[in-house]
């Protein structure tokens, strides 16, 4: 059993909400001696002043070791990981072949600046990764290190070959947190608050969630689409005219909005509107990519064609890696040396992907995924069955999943078609996500509603994705009884 307990830390703390440790019993112990003594953790602990105040965490401690579906902390706790660094151990924490490869890199080179010449591992990677390319049209690559950073790499790429300087993106969207990105992201206005003006001719309209058009959870997919696309048609002549739009920024799954997948007809709607105009479609699987929706790639579900594919996180498993993908015909408007960055492309990062597409073959992944997805789908509804009056919605696709409780406020609660009644308890999201780490879980809940989100490795065991389903069920229940 894991035992809460507060933490005294000798530290200013900023974190999501309140932070517990848990003590771990010796069966749940990882079986091999930790890293650091308590006494080695409360002194480096002691550090952690000196972090910035800008970052938060939902859990305190060191964590010091993953094995797969855990990992384990300074003080012996093992914990069941269902956020996989947000989306980005998709593999599993160390997985071995994919660490091996990146150390047989390391005694390699470490190290190949992109301007000065090629690596083997960045050209060993964009052959892997051709023939899973959603589209055949997307055949030049261009890596660089974070998400946020392949975004800011679009809109150039988009402005450059297109003439024209305004984008349009969704309401919910994430991507990124530099000047480029955060100007596109509109999921939580504590991204880019106190920082305005940020980058211009940016402009944006509902993506096809229930919420975000004032409606409810039953709603047809055919009216969510045909309003969402009837606003786009407003904007294009309202406020952005098609011949001054460079792009449309689109995740195939909404990410830190809230888990909702893109209807087809949305998706389809938006590459006609691109098509008739000139307008490049920006297609960013940076969450979603790399088989977490049951598929390499989201936008394979509606066969959409994307003009820029963008993608990391599970792109090599940990290493820091993205990818901008595109049509050569696009990319060789583009004069030598507008693109590029001191550490773009790695060497090491490089080889970590290639043994990650590799491993995703070899270990018949995309089929697990989809087992164990029926498998989350079936639990998380039978609860919302158990519970209606507490769980709104059950959504997502493949191990990308979310749970929406109910709330008696929210940020639109004035406007919203559904609103709990006062019995719902308050900020059960969060709430529920704690109890689920006193009780030996790692969780993240998202967006600015009541939602809690299922990030697991792809390879989880049936036992380990049952054991955690448990452990969330055990805590909602706890968070209704508390009230």
């Amino acid at each position: 059993m894991f035992l809460a307990r507060p933490i005294r830390l000798p530290l200013k703390t900023n974190v999501l909400f309140p932070l517990y440790s848990a003590q771990a019993s010796p069966s749940r112990s990882l079986g091999r001696k930790t890293m650091a003594t308590s006494s080695d953790s409360s002194s480096l602990l002691e550090y952690g002043r000196n972090v910035t105040n800008g970052l938060g965490r939902i859990t305190e401690g060191i964590l010091t070791s993953g094995n797969g579906s855990y990992v384990e902390y300074d003080d012996g706790r093992k914990m069941l990981d269902f956020t996989c660094g947000i989306g980005v151990t998709n593999l599993g924490h160390c997985h071995p072949k994919i660490s091996k490869a990146a150390a047989d890199q390391c005694m390699n080179v470490v190290h190949v600046q992109c301007s000065i010449a090629f690596h083997e591992p960045y050209l060993r990677l964009i052959k892997k990764l051709l023939p899973i390319m959603p589209d055949p049209s997307l055949d030049s690559f261009f890596f660089w290190n974070s998400g946020s950073e392949a975004v800011e790499a679009a809109l150039k790429l988009a402005r450059t070959v297109t003439g024209r300087q305004n984008i349009i993106s969704m309401q919910g969207a994430y991507h990124g947190r530099t000047f480029g990105a955060m100007a596109v992201t509109k999921s939580k206005t504590i991204y880019s608050k106190g920082v305005a003006p940020l980058m211009p001719g940016v402009f944006s309209i509902p993506f096809p969630f229930w919420h975000q058009l004032g409606q409810t959870p039953d709603l047809s997919e055919s009216a969510l689409v045909s309003q969402c696309l009837y606003q786009l048609d407003l904007l294009l002549a309202q406020q952005t005219a098609p011949s001054d739009t460079a792009a449309i920024i689109v995740e195939p799954v909404l990410g830190e909005g809230g888990y909702v997948a893109a209807p087809t007809a949305f998706l389809e709607g938006l590459r006609s509107v691109c098509d008739k105009h000139g307008i490049l479609l920006i297609v960013d699987e940076v969450q979603s990519g790399f088989c977490r929706t049951g598929k390499f790639f989201a936008i394979e579900y509606s066969g959409v064609r994307p003009d820029i594919l963008l993608m990391a996180k599970g792109l090599a498993n940990g290493f820091p890696l993205s990818a901008v993908v595109s049509r050569k015909e696009l990319t060789d408007k583009l004069a030598p040396g507008s693109m590029g960055g001191t550490y773009a492309g790695n060497a090491v990062s490089c080889a970590a992907a290639c043994a990650v597409v590799d491993a995703i073959h070899e270990e018949n992944i995309l089929p697990k995924v989809n087992e164990r997805s029926a498998e989350l789908f079936a639990s998380l509804n039978a609860l919302k069955a158990a519970r209606p009056s507490h769980v709104l919605d059950v959504r997502g696709r493949g191990l990308m999943v979310a749970v929406e409780f109910a709330t008696p406020a929210g940020p639109s609660a004035a406007h919203d078609s559904v609103t709990a009644r006062d019995a719902i308890p308050a900020q059960m999201a969060s709430r529920v996500a704690k109890k689920c780490i006193e009780r030996g879980m790692i969780i993240l809940t998202t967006s600015v509603y009541e939602v809690v989100r299922f990030i697991p490795p792809l390879n989880i065991s049936a036992a380990d994705l049952k054991k955690g389903a448990e452990i969330f069920h055990e805590a909602v229940e706890e968070v209704i009884r508390e009230g």
